[in-house]
């Protein structure tokens, strides 16, 4: 699909959006590669492309897990932190059992879930900074 040298211009313009990014927008980069590999992810199912439908459930769970959980601030996220740590394990859950049982209700399921945990995220784009739930310090926020 890319020659090695676009890859590589895709990738270097991937990074510079993430090096240049706010926190909030860092986290909507990661809302968006989430769902963008779920829905891939069924339609490989449904294409019966079934190591594509793993590779993509494998790239939304790290996403979850080394993106956006490691990006949560338990002191000054408090509950909300709490119930979004929730969230992305049980999610994690859904898509383990989709991606063993080869089920799209599962997907279908975390697609919706975090489809409006991202507008809702967008919809705080204008929220002072000091009410926003914080980065970890170690993720650099």
């Amino acid at each position: 699909m890319f020659t090695p040298a676009s890859a590589r211009a895709a990738s270097t313009y991937r990074q510079a959006s993430i090096d240049s990014s706010t926190p909030h927008q860092l986290v909507n980069l990661l809302l968006d590669g989430l769902l963008q590999s779920v829905r891939m992810a069924r339609a490989s199912l449904q294409r019966g492309d079934l190591p594509a439908k793993g590779e993509q459930i494998a790239r939304a769970v790290r996403l979850i897990e080394e993106g956006l959980r490691m990006g949560l601030d338990d002191e000054q996220g408090g509950d909300i932190a709490a119930n979004l740590r929730r969230l992305y394990d049980y999610s994690v859950r859904r898509l383990t059992v989709a991606n063993f049982r080869n089920d799209d209700a599962p997907m279908a399921e975390v697609q919706s879930l975090f489809e409006t945990l991202a507008e809702g995220w967008r919809g705080i784009a204008g929220t002072p900074a000091t009410a926003l739930p914080r980065l970890s310090a170690q993720h650099g926020a």
